[in-house]
Protein backbone atom coordinates (compact mmCIF):
# COMPACT_ATOMS: atom_id res chain seq x y z
CA UNK A 1 0.00 0.00 0.00
CA UNK A 2 1.11 3.71 -0.13
CA UNK A 3 2.25 4.80 3.24
CA UNK A 4 3.36 9.04 4.14
CA UNK A 5 6.73 8.73 5.32
CA UNK A 6 7.61 12.34 6.07
CA UNK A 7 6.26 16.08 6.24
CA UNK A 8 8.22 19.01 4.99
CA UNK A 9 6.89 22.64 6.38
CA UNK A 10 7.98 26.05 4.73
CA UNK A 11 7.11 29.28 3.80
CA UNK A 12 6.16 29.95 0.11
CA UNK A 13 7.29 33.69 0.24
CA UNK A 14 7.52 35.02 -3.45
CA UNK A 15 10.62 37.11 -3.05
CA UNK A 16 12.35 33.79 -1.91
CA UNK A 17 11.57 32.60 -5.78
CA UNK A 18 12.64 36.02 -7.51
CA UNK A 19 15.83 35.63 -5.43
CA UNK A 20 16.20 32.17 -6.74
CA UNK A 21 15.58 32.97 -10.42
CA UNK A 22 18.07 36.20 -10.45
CA UNK A 23 20.90 33.81 -9.26
CA UNK A 24 20.70 36.18 -5.68
CA UNK A 25 21.11 33.33 -3.71
CA UNK A 26 24.86 34.43 -2.18
CA UNK A 27 24.00 37.56 -2.15
CA UNK A 28 24.61 39.00 1.67
CA UNK A 29 21.05 39.72 2.44
CA UNK A 30 19.43 36.21 0.91
CA UNK A 31 22.68 33.29 1.85
CA UNK A 32 21.98 32.99 5.37
CA UNK A 33 18.00 31.72 4.67
CA UNK A 34 19.73 29.63 1.78
CA UNK A 35 21.58 27.94 3.67
CA UNK A 36 18.68 27.03 6.37
CA UNK A 37 18.01 24.49 3.23
CA UNK A 38 21.03 22.66 2.83
CA UNK A 39 20.04 19.68 4.96
CA UNK A 40 16.47 19.18 2.92
CA UNK A 41 17.93 19.36 -0.31
CA UNK A 42 19.89 16.64 0.81
CA UNK A 43 17.18 14.97 3.18
CA UNK A 44 15.35 14.96 0.11
CA UNK A 45 17.67 12.98 -2.68
CA UNK A 46 18.04 9.97 0.66
CA UNK A 47 14.14 10.05 0.94
CA UNK A 48 13.34 9.76 -2.67
CA UNK A 49 9.58 10.83 -2.54
CA UNK A 50 7.20 8.69 -5.58
CA UNK A 51 4.46 11.86 -4.97
CA UNK A 52 4.38 14.70 -3.02
CA UNK A 53 0.80 16.38 -1.45
CA UNK A 54 1.85 19.50 -1.30
CA UNK A 55 -0.60 22.24 0.32
CA UNK A 56 -0.98 25.40 -0.69
CA UNK A 57 -2.71 28.39 -1.11
CA UNK A 58 -3.35 30.48 -4.51
CA UNK A 59 -2.86 34.04 -4.21
CA UNK A 60 -5.73 35.38 -6.28
CA UNK A 61 -4.17 33.40 -9.21
CA UNK A 62 -6.31 30.55 -9.80
CA UNK A 63 -8.74 31.91 -7.62
CA UNK A 64 -10.58 35.12 -7.27
CA UNK A 65 -14.01 36.77 -5.29
CA UNK A 66 -15.79 35.43 -8.15
CA UNK A 67 -14.74 31.82 -7.31
CA UNK A 68 -13.47 30.74 -3.53
CA UNK A 69 -13.27 27.32 -3.09
CA UNK A 70 -12.18 26.45 0.73
CA UNK A 71 -10.11 22.64 -0.29
CA UNK A 72 -9.14 22.66 -4.00
CA UNK A 73 -7.59 19.33 -4.77
CA UNK A 74 -5.84 19.15 -8.42
CA UNK A 75 -6.41 15.86 -9.86
CA UNK A 76 -5.02 16.73 -13.39
CA UNK A 77 -1.89 15.19 -14.94
CA UNK A 78 0.21 18.58 -15.05
CA UNK A 79 0.05 22.01 -14.03
CA UNK A 80 1.58 24.66 -15.53
CA UNK A 81 3.73 27.59 -13.38
CA UNK A 82 1.08 30.83 -13.08
CA UNK A 83 1.73 34.13 -14.30
CA UNK A 84 1.43 36.55 -11.52
CA UNK A 85 1.85 39.92 -13.34
CA UNK A 86 5.77 39.34 -14.42
CA UNK A 87 5.24 36.20 -16.47
CA UNK A 88 5.36 32.84 -15.23
CA UNK A 89 8.55 31.80 -13.20
CA UNK A 90 10.94 29.95 -15.12
CA UNK A 91 10.58 26.47 -13.47
CA UNK A 92 9.41 22.99 -14.53
CA UNK A 93 5.30 22.02 -15.19
CA UNK A 94 4.42 20.15 -12.56
CA UNK A 95 3.32 16.50 -13.09
CA UNK A 96 0.39 15.44 -11.05
CA UNK A 97 -0.32 11.75 -10.00
CA UNK A 98 -4.40 11.42 -10.70
CA UNK A 99 -4.94 8.18 -10.17
CA UNK A 100 -3.80 8.98 -6.22
CA UNK A 101 -5.55 12.45 -6.61
CA UNK A 102 -8.96 10.43 -7.60
CA UNK A 103 -8.55 7.99 -4.54
CA UNK A 104 -7.85 10.75 -2.11
CA UNK A 105 -10.86 12.84 -3.53
CA UNK A 106 -13.25 9.81 -3.17
CA UNK A 107 -11.97 8.69 0.57
CA UNK A 108 -11.65 12.33 1.90
CA UNK A 109 -15.44 13.21 0.44
CA UNK A 110 -17.01 9.86 1.79
CA UNK A 111 -15.58 10.95 5.26
CA UNK A 112 -17.74 14.12 5.05
CA UNK A 113 -14.99 16.78 3.69
CA UNK A 114 -16.13 18.63 0.96
CA UNK A 115 -13.74 19.36 -1.99
CA UNK A 116 -13.74 21.01 -5.23
CA UNK A 117 -11.79 18.70 -7.41
CA UNK A 118 -9.99 20.58 -9.85
CA UNK A 119 -8.72 19.51 -13.61
CA UNK A 120 -7.06 22.51 -15.01
CA UNK A 121 -5.32 24.98 -12.72
CA UNK A 122 -1.63 27.24 -12.70
CA UNK A 123 -0.20 26.98 -9.70
CA UNK A 124 1.78 30.18 -8.11
CA UNK A 125 4.66 30.59 -5.85
CA UNK A 126 2.56 29.29 -3.34
CA UNK A 127 3.71 25.93 -4.46
CA UNK A 128 6.60 26.58 -6.50
CA UNK A 129 8.93 28.15 -3.78
CA UNK A 130 8.67 25.52 -1.67
CA UNK A 131 9.78 23.13 -4.55
CA UNK A 132 12.72 25.52 -5.36
CA UNK A 133 13.87 25.42 -2.01
CA UNK A 134 13.92 21.51 -1.47
CA UNK A 135 15.04 20.66 -5.52
CA UNK A 136 16.64 23.58 -6.47
CA UNK A 137 16.63 24.34 -10.63
CA UNK A 138 15.94 20.68 -11.98
CA UNK A 139 14.99 20.53 -15.80
CA UNK A 140 12.11 18.29 -14.51
CA UNK A 141 10.77 18.12 -10.85
CA UNK A 142 11.90 15.03 -9.51
CA UNK A 143 8.51 13.64 -8.58
CA UNK A 144 4.92 13.70 -9.07
CA UNK A 145 2.99 16.43 -7.59
CA UNK A 146 -0.94 16.89 -5.48
CA UNK A 147 -1.76 20.45 -5.18
CA UNK A 148 -3.97 21.07 -2.70
CA UNK A 149 -4.99 24.93 -2.45
CA UNK A 150 -6.80 25.90 0.72
CA UNK A 151 -8.50 28.99 0.65
CA UNK A 152 -6.90 31.68 3.79
CA UNK A 153 -7.01 34.55 1.76
CA UNK A 154 -10.60 35.58 1.80
CA UNK A 155 -13.04 35.57 4.98
CA UNK A 156 -13.76 32.79 6.10
CA UNK A 157 -10.38 30.32 6.05
CA UNK A 158 -11.07 26.92 7.68
CA UNK A 159 -10.37 26.47 10.99
CA UNK A 160 -7.28 24.37 12.30
CA UNK A 161 -9.24 21.67 13.61
CA UNK A 162 -10.84 21.25 10.35
CA UNK A 163 -7.19 21.14 9.16
CA UNK A 164 -5.78 18.93 11.35
CA UNK A 165 -8.50 16.69 10.77
CA UNK A 166 -8.40 16.57 7.02
CA UNK A 167 -4.96 15.65 7.61
CA UNK A 168 -5.58 12.54 9.62
CA UNK A 169 -8.42 11.64 6.76
CA UNK A 170 -5.48 12.43 4.25
CA UNK A 171 -3.54 9.56 5.47
CA UNK A 172 -6.18 7.05 5.90
CA UNK A 173 -6.87 7.91 2.41
CA UNK A 174 -3.23 7.74 1.22
CA UNK A 175 -2.79 3.92 3.25
CA UNK A 176 -5.97 2.99 1.38
CA UNK A 177 -4.43 3.39 -2.17
CA UNK A 178 -2.99 0.18 -3.36
CA UNK A 179 -0.14 1.21 -4.99
CA UNK A 180 3.38 1.06 -3.15
CA UNK A 181 4.08 4.52 -3.15
CA UNK A 182 6.58 6.91 -0.73
CA UNK A 183 3.96 9.98 -0.23
CA UNK A 184 5.45 12.83 1.77
CA UNK A 185 3.05 15.55 2.83
CA UNK A 186 3.97 19.20 2.25
CA UNK A 187 2.45 22.18 4.45
CA UNK A 188 3.35 25.90 3.17
CA UNK A 189 2.84 29.56 3.55
CA UNK A 190 3.50 31.49 6.83
CA UNK A 191 5.11 32.39 9.38
CA UNK A 192 4.26 35.36 11.21
CA UNK A 193 3.97 38.60 8.37
CA UNK A 194 1.13 41.34 7.70
CA UNK A 195 1.30 42.85 4.01
CA UNK A 196 -0.91 46.14 4.76
CA UNK A 197 -2.24 48.59 6.97
CA UNK A 198 -0.72 49.96 10.53
CA UNK A 199 0.96 46.45 10.88
CA UNK A 200 2.43 46.07 7.62
CA UNK A 201 5.80 44.02 7.94
CA UNK A 202 4.70 42.58 11.52
CA UNK A 203 7.48 39.46 13.02
CA UNK A 204 6.48 37.93 16.44
CA UNK A 205 9.43 35.83 17.03
CA UNK A 206 8.31 34.56 20.07
CA UNK A 207 4.87 33.19 18.48
CA UNK A 208 6.65 31.77 15.46
CA UNK A 209 8.55 29.66 17.63
CA UNK A 210 5.94 28.99 20.13
CA UNK A 211 4.09 27.57 16.98
CA UNK A 212 7.02 25.20 15.80
CA UNK A 213 7.19 24.08 19.25
CA UNK A 214 3.41 22.60 19.70
CA UNK A 215 3.32 21.46 15.91
CA UNK A 216 5.93 18.88 16.70
CA UNK A 217 4.56 18.01 20.74
CA UNK A 218 1.26 19.62 21.23
CA UNK A 219 -0.09 19.48 17.82
CA UNK A 220 -4.20 18.50 18.97
CA UNK A 221 -4.19 21.57 21.35
CA UNK A 222 -2.23 23.69 18.74
CA UNK A 223 -5.17 22.19 16.28
CA UNK A 224 -7.77 24.19 18.65
CA UNK A 225 -6.31 27.67 18.65
CA UNK A 226 -9.06 30.21 16.87
CA UNK A 227 -8.32 32.02 14.26
CA UNK A 228 -8.26 35.71 16.17
CA UNK A 229 -4.97 34.48 18.04
CA UNK A 230 -3.13 33.88 14.41
CA UNK A 231 -4.48 37.42 13.50
CA UNK A 232 -3.06 39.20 16.68
CA UNK A 233 -0.08 37.94 17.35
CA UNK A 234 0.88 36.77 13.86
CA UNK A 235 -0.64 38.99 11.40
CA UNK A 236 -3.15 39.08 8.87
CA UNK A 237 -1.21 36.68 6.12
CA UNK A 238 0.10 34.82 9.63
CA UNK A 239 -3.45 32.59 9.82
CA UNK A 240 -1.61 30.63 6.47
CA UNK A 241 -0.38 28.38 8.87
CA UNK A 242 -3.36 26.07 10.06
CA UNK A 243 -2.08 24.75 6.52
CA UNK A 244 0.85 23.14 8.45
CA UNK A 245 -1.57 21.58 10.24
CA UNK A 246 -2.86 19.59 7.37
CA UNK A 247 1.02 18.07 7.17
CA UNK A 248 1.17 17.32 11.13
CA UNK A 249 -2.05 15.40 11.16
CA UNK A 250 -1.26 13.42 8.08
CA UNK A 251 2.02 12.28 10.56
CA UNK A 252 2.56 9.63 13.27
CA UNK A 253 1.13 11.59 17.01
CA UNK A 254 5.03 11.36 17.60
CA UNK A 255 7.24 12.27 14.66
CA UNK A 256 11.47 12.91 14.35
CA UNK A 257 12.43 16.74 14.04
CA UNK A 258 15.00 15.96 11.23
CA UNK A 259 15.82 19.73 10.69
CA UNK A 260 14.05 23.40 12.22
CA UNK A 261 14.92 26.42 11.27
CA UNK A 262 13.59 30.04 11.52
CA UNK A 263 15.04 33.27 9.68
CA UNK A 264 13.89 36.86 10.12
CA UNK A 265 13.42 38.42 7.77
CA UNK A 266 12.73 37.95 4.31
CA UNK A 267 11.22 40.18 2.41
CA UNK A 268 9.12 41.53 5.15
CA UNK A 269 8.29 37.95 6.41
CA UNK A 270 9.37 35.31 8.94
CA UNK A 271 10.25 32.15 7.60
CA UNK A 272 9.67 28.99 9.36
CA UNK A 273 11.00 25.35 7.99
CA UNK A 274 10.52 21.92 9.34
CA UNK A 275 11.57 18.25 8.56
CA UNK A 276 9.40 15.86 9.97
CA UNK A 277 9.73 11.73 9.67
CA UNK A 278 7.63 9.06 10.93
CA UNK A 279 9.20 6.65 13.43
CA UNK A 280 8.40 4.26 11.12
CA UNK A 281 8.96 6.15 7.96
Amino acid sequence: MARITAGVATSHVPAIGAAIDLGKTEEAYWKPLFEGYEYVKEWIRETRPDVIFLVYNDHATAFDMNFIPTFALGCAEAFKPADEGWGPRPVPTVKGHPELAAHIAQSLIQDDFDLTIINEMDVDHGLTVPLSLVFGQPEEWPCLVIPFAVNVVLYPPPSGQRCYDLGKALRKAVESFPADLNVQVWGTGGMSHQLQGPRAGLINKEFDNEFLDRLVDDAPALAREPHIRYVREAGSEGVELVMWLIMRGALDDKVAVKKRFYHVPASNTAVGHLVLENKGG
